[in-house]
């Protein structure tokens, strides 16, 4: 693959074979639409479970203070290897990707960067799995990166093949600036004080932007309706301690009858708390979905 600027991606009429261009990609920095470098992970799968296929490959988007090489992301990578070929990636500000985290706004960039790489690899299809902002990032995605009739020549779609085949949300907000719950006021004086993007930048590793949005993004559940036809899965647990269980069910709702919603008994919040069995299904999901 050769890369363009600004992540624009030059392509040859001949698609490498899948065993081959796994070997010459593992690991490697991205660049994104606005010119952040995204430093990215390709986990070719282990072939354990009936589902697996070789045209499959998931693309994990960490939560908020996450990165690639966080015990957790690895883990998560690691069951669903077992399902298909598996990318994983840092969001802008975090662990060794470039620029500053915009919380959920820009990162849908960054994505969209880890998806056209999945399918540059030989993958024919690609589901994105996202877990609290990452979930968010991944139901934003979806809404903007569709394909369709005609859509395949318009815009990012046609030149980077940036769409999904289908969309796993895990612990993800419904609306913006909540701060209904302990957890989301801390988040909130974190991001929006000094003191507090200074704490997250050497205490937990992730560069946050100082500026505002402008323009607010499309909310999560404003972009649900937007992702139809495209298979999509909501995840919550019962004992989330950022997002009660209102936000799951009102994005579920907002799918009108499209979106699939599974409530986990015992569940507290994202990639902690989503063990083995859970992470399994979801990868079987994936697979299934996306066929």
């Amino acid at each position: 693959m050769n890369q363009g600027p600004a992540g624009h991606v030059t392509r040859s009429f001949n698609r490498p074979l899948l065993e081959t261009a796994r070997r010459a990609e593992r690991r490697r920095f991205l660049r994104t639409v606005d010119g952040v470098t995204i430093d990215a992970s390709y986990e070719p799968g282990k072939r354990t479970s009936a589902s697996f296929s070789d045209e499959l490959a998931i693309v994990v988007a960490h939560g908020f203070t996450g990165d690639l090489d966080r015990p957790h992301v690895r883990r998560v990578a690691g069951v669903l290897a077992q399902h298909a070929a598996v990318v994983t990636f840092s969001f802008r500000g975090h662990g060794a990707s470039g620029g500053r985290s915009t919380v959920g706004d820009r990162e849908v960039l960054d994505l969209a960067a880890a998806v056209a790489w999945a399918r540059e690899l030989g993958h024919t299809r690609v589901v994105t799995v996202g877990f609290s902002m990452g979930g968010s990032v991944v139901l934003r995605h979806a809404a903007m990166h569709r394909r369709g009739p005609g859509q395949e020549q318009q815009g990012q779609v046609g030149r980077t093949g940036a769409y999904t085949d289908a969309v796993v949300s895990v612990s993800a907000p419904a609306r913006w600036y909540y701060r209904g719950t302990a957890p989301m006021r801390r988040l909130h004086w974190v991001v929006t004080r000094p003191l507090g993007r200074t704490i997250s930048r050497y205490g937990l590793r992730t560069r946050i932007h100082h500026r505002d949005w402008d323009p607010v993004p499309l909310s999560p559940v404003e972009s649900v309706p937007l992702i139809a036809p495209t298979p999509l899965l909501i995840v919550h647990g019962e004992l989330d301690g950022y997002f009660p269980l209102d936000h799951p069910r009102m994005l579920a709702a907002a799918g009108e009858g499209h979106a699939e919603l599974w409530l986990e008994a015992g569940m507290g919040h994202a990639e902690h708390a989503a063990d083995d069995a859970l992470l399994g299904r979801i990868g079987a999901w994936a697979a299934s979905a996306s066929d």
